[in-house]
């Protein structure tokens, strides 16, 4: 079973655990929310173009109003089936930061929450995404920021100028944090204002 299939699995558990109104760390959504926007990402290729363009997002928000009025259970169900036959192929490239990060949404969308302890070859796969979303996640920032973890491995997401802000932590809550999260676990170095800066930035991919 690919990591990708391990994370939903764990992803519907943890909803099913949390309950349809419970909050996420996707905005305003629910887990009944989020649950929808996996089906349709998935599922609805006419409206999941509108998770990236503009000009088809009233269309998705729609579609995905709809299917969010169905049964949680049936919702539930229908994420834990797992892509459509002709997605399957690329099922553990497409959803494996999809998952993983959806399933941490859910788990740390109340207080409380406590991070996991990976294993070494899933850690090893979310580096190995990290590196090639990095630069594209801090593009924005005014400072320089590089990524390391405690295992020695670095890498800078993005180069501007002298000051340097770095973020220690494992894999895991580095790309969380690369895809705009702020409820992680890392260590953060630099000057403090530049600390808060990157904290800050519209780190979205």
């Amino acid at each position: 079973m690919s990591m990708a299939q391990r994370e939903r699995q764990a992803l519907v558990q943890a909803m099913a655990a949390a309950g349809p109104d419970a909050a996420t760390l996707c905005g305003e959504w629910t887990v009944r929310d989020l649950a929808a926007h996996l089906i349709v990402r998935e599922r609805r290729p006419d409206a999941a173009p509108g998770i990236m363009l503009k000009p088809f997002e009233p269309y998705l928000e729609n579609v995905q109003r709809k299917v969010a009025r169905r049964p949680f259970p049936q919702l539930l169900d229908t994420v834990k089936s797992g892509p459509p036959w002709y997605l399957r192929p690329v099922d553990a490239l497409m959803n494996l930061t999809e998952m993983f990060i959806h399933h941490e949404d859910v788990r740390r969308g109340t207080p409380g929450w406590e991070p996991r302890v990976l294993p070494a070859a899933d850690e090893d796969r979310l580096w190995k995404v990290l590196t090639g979303l990095a630069r594209m996640a801090y593009r924005k920032s005014p400072v320089t920021v590089a990524l390391a973890t405690p295992d020695g491995r670095q890498t800078v997401a993005h180069k501007a100028g002298e000051r340097t802000v770095v973020l220690a932590g494992p894999p895991s809550e580095l790309l969380l944090h690369a895809f705009g999260r702020n409820e992680v676990r890392l260590e953060a170095t630099g000057d403090p204002e530049d600390v808060h800066t990157v904290y800050a930035l519209d780190r979205s991919v």
